[in-house]
């Protein structure tokens, strides 16, 4: 159970409650004592029991305060940063800023990070970290950069983890994120990509996080009004590597994702969070208090006065801006339980408290990976754990393949989150497919547990093959799951024939209402914004040419070949090309594909045919033959699938009316080629002349004009 209690102004600000109203707030070496940093020129000492100010400490005019001030807890000494490189530090008795020790530094600074039990470390604008007793030694010492350029930092924390001091912070480059932790026991730097979940599809708009002696769990709040929570190993398994971390589903939906500003995250304890913004059922901003275990909303208080999107807490005291005022607000966590969580515990607090019983429906909720409980499960669940306990120590992965037979969809996604964080084994991909094999034969067992999040890390492990786990893309053949199966198609090696073609039956029949919801790499898919039409089998009106009309022209004359309004427009969507395009980059054998090519609807060849002869025409504007993209089709992959093809359907599509247009050019574009081949086989002998001629020059000079005769 948690609750808030009754709020109490700590001050004023003099500035709009506007997101820089306040830089921040940081605790003091004293108890109950806290600096707090205003985004002009001023840092104030206040007590928070006693609800007034200690200290006042201003810069000079002109001069801004660009970080928060925080107290080195070794000496009990205040740091502050102006104009991005002025380093002040200055302690209680000090009254003029102007007057106390300064360090100008090289380069611009970030955030200056101080925690109990280690020396304040100071975070530079281009990722580089520095402890204060350094910096302070040299204090135009070089400072290298970290990050690249574009690269902005976001959000940063400090942890200490085996009471050593662990540093994260969040960059952001044209919409993607990335983190990089820094153990400073090892002198580690660590980074990782952040990539969206597959539910998740808006920007972030704030970060938390909290750590334990194996991971930083970082939890994001994005615009959607969802809460995604990401695992980094606080031990990386590969230190030199890029390394790549998911972001999954923790809470749905608990503010409006039609707010862009004024929303804040930060996490209590294990179980609960806070978050600051307007929930779906108001049209104000509230604060509350959410218990992620149980995924229930456990207190809130209306904010009427609106807020800024600052959250601060320390101790068991949340701090905010509640229109121009800084605000104290008391808050209660008892320690997780279903009682609690619904509401149902006899608790102290007093009348005030304003505690909300409010809970998801456990019969109906899935999506929030709960599932159904009734007294005989719960009975069952307690006896297996009381089994488990009494059992040896097992490894992880026997211990993740036990959790996959039982548990809930959501827990399982879960711990194999820490699974997949954990340092690989020599045998890691066979136990990667052990663990498909164990979620598929849950699959089959259960038709409504079907785990697509987990398939989906499993896959993007690229350690998979068909081979080692040939009932995955059954089971997405049978869900008809697209996006899975364009993983499969571009990272598995050994995909047989008659599994490709089904791919491509489902890739050309699926209709685009489906496909515009499903979330899909369109990477090898150059823009098609202003050349998509819809996919209609209707047939082609006559067009013009040059100026004339085909049919109308009774010469015998060859009509130059232009590109028409036809060929300048794709006859698929985006999504659907990518998924074509998957099926292109496919491994195959001929002889075993054309009896599976014969079993598609003409309709659907005609399709992909034209699909075909759209990438050729795009890739002959370009002197190179290739299209744009990332991985996109190459010019021997598009003929190939055209002659495959043509060779196992040339009888039915040459009686479809709709394929008539496309047959001809498809002629057309045959003969030029023959042409083009033609002429250059003539003049090959002239360039294999030429080369002889080129060898035998063993004496030419630096710098010489030759004038070469062909005949």
């Amino acid at each position: 159970m948690a609750a808030l209690e009754e709020e109490f102004t700590l001050s004023g600000v003099p500035l709009s409650a506007g997101p820089d109203g306040l830089l921040g707030v940081e605790p003091s070496d004293r108890t109950d004592q806290f600096l707090v940093t205003h985004s002009g020129r001023t840092v104030i000492l206040y007590k928070v029991s006693d609800q007034k100010p200690l200290g006042s400490w201003s810069v000079k005019q002109g001069q801004i305060i660009t970080c928060p001030a925080v107290c080195n807890f070794q000496t009990g000494e205040y740091i502050v940063v102006h104009d991005d490189r002025v380093l002040r530090i200055w302690n209680n008795e000090d009254v003029n800023l102007d007057k106390v020790f300064k360090a100008t530094l090289s380069a611009e600074v970030c955030r200056i990070h101080s925690v109990q039990g280690t020396e304040p470390l100071v975070l530079f604008k281009k990722g580089a970290i520095r402890g204060l007793e350094a910096l302070l030694a040299e204090p135009q010492q070089k400072i290298e950069t970290v990050i690249s350029d574009e690269e902005i930092i976001k959000w940063t924390k400090i942890f200490m983890v085996f009471k050593h001091p662990v540093l994260i912070f969040i960059t952001e480059k044209h919409g993607n994120y990335f983190a990089y932790v820094q153990m400073f026991n090892s002198r580690i730097l660590s980074k990782y990509t952040l990539l969206p979940g597959q539910e998740e599809k808006s920007a972030i708009q704030s970060f938390a996080a909290s750590a334990n002696r194996k991971f930083i769990s970082l939890m994001s709040l994005s615009s959607d009004g969802c809460i995604y929570e990401t695992l980094i190993p606080t031990h990386p398994s590969d230190r030199e590597k890029n390394q790549v971390v998911v972001r999954s589903l923790l809470l749905k939906a608990v503010v409006s994702g039609d707010v862009r500003n004024g929303v804040a995250l930060s996490v209590l304890d294990q179980d609960h969070i806070a978050v600051l913004g307007t929930p779906l059922s108001a049209s104000k901003e509230c604060l509350s208090i959410w218990n992620i275990k149980f995924q229930t909303l456990q207190a809130s208080k209306d904010l009427l006065q609106g807020t800024s999107g600052q959250l601060w807490y320390y101790g068991e005291n949340l701090f905010m801006l509640h229109g121009k005022f800084l605000t104290v607000i008391p808050y209660k966590c008892e320690v997780s339980s279903l009682a609690g969580a619904l509401g149902k515990l006899k608790h102290s607090y007093e009348p005030g408290s304003h505690a909300v019983p409010h809970f998801v429906n456990w019969e109906t909720s899935q999506e929030y990976g709960l599932g159904s409980q009734n007294s005989e499960q719960s009975r069952i669940l307690r006896t297996r754990k009381v089994e488990v306990s009494l059992q040896p120590a097992v490894s992880a992965s026997a211990q993740l393949l036990l959790t996959i037979k039982n548990d809930t969809e959501k827990h399982i996604e879960v711990e194999l989150r820490k699974f997949l964080a954990i340092k690989q084994t020599p045998e890691f991909h066979t136990t990667i497919g052990d663990i498909v094999t164990g979620l598929l034969g849950r699959c089959k067992a259960e038709p409504s547990f079907y785990p697509r999040n987990c398939l989906m890390q499993l896959i993007q492990t690229h350690v998979l093959s068909y081979s080692l786990c040939p009932g995955l893309m059954e089971v997405a053949l049978e869900k008809t799951d697209v996006q899975i199966l364009q993983l499969c198609l571009q990272q598995f090696p050994d995909i047989p024939e008659s599994v490709t073609c089904a791919c491509l039956k489902i890739f050309l029949s699926i209709d685009d209402d489906s496909l515009q919801e499903t979330d899909i790499s369109t990477e090898s898919v150059f823009d098609y914004s202003d050349t998509v039409r819809d996919e209609k089998m209707e047939e082609q009106t006559e067009i013009m040419e040059n100026g004339f009309n085909p049919e109308e022209d009774n010469s015998n004359k060859e009509k130059p070949q232009g590109t028409t309004e036809e060929t300048t427009l794709s006859p698929v969507t985006p999504k659907r090309a990518a998924l074509l395009n998957a099926v292109l980059h496919s491994a195959y054998s001929e002889a075993f594909l054309l009896p599976h090519l014969k079993n598609i609807p003409a309709q659907h060849v005609t399709l992909f045919l034209q699909y075909l002869y759209f990438l050729y025409l795009k890739c002959s504007e370009n002197a190179t033959m290739t299209l744009p993209g990332i991985q996109p089709p190459t010019l021997n992959q598009i003929m190939d699938w055209i002659c495959l093809l043509l060779d196992a359907n040339f009888t039915v599509v040459v009686m479809i009316p709709e394929a008539k247009r496309l047959l001809i050019n498809l002629y057309k574009f045959v003969k030029a080629q023959i042409s083009v081949y033609s002429e250059l086989n003539k003049i090959e002998v002239s360039f294999r002349e030429l080369q002889k001629l080129n060898q035998e020059k063993n004496n030419t000079e630096l710098y010489s004009i030759e004038v070469l005769e062909l005949f």
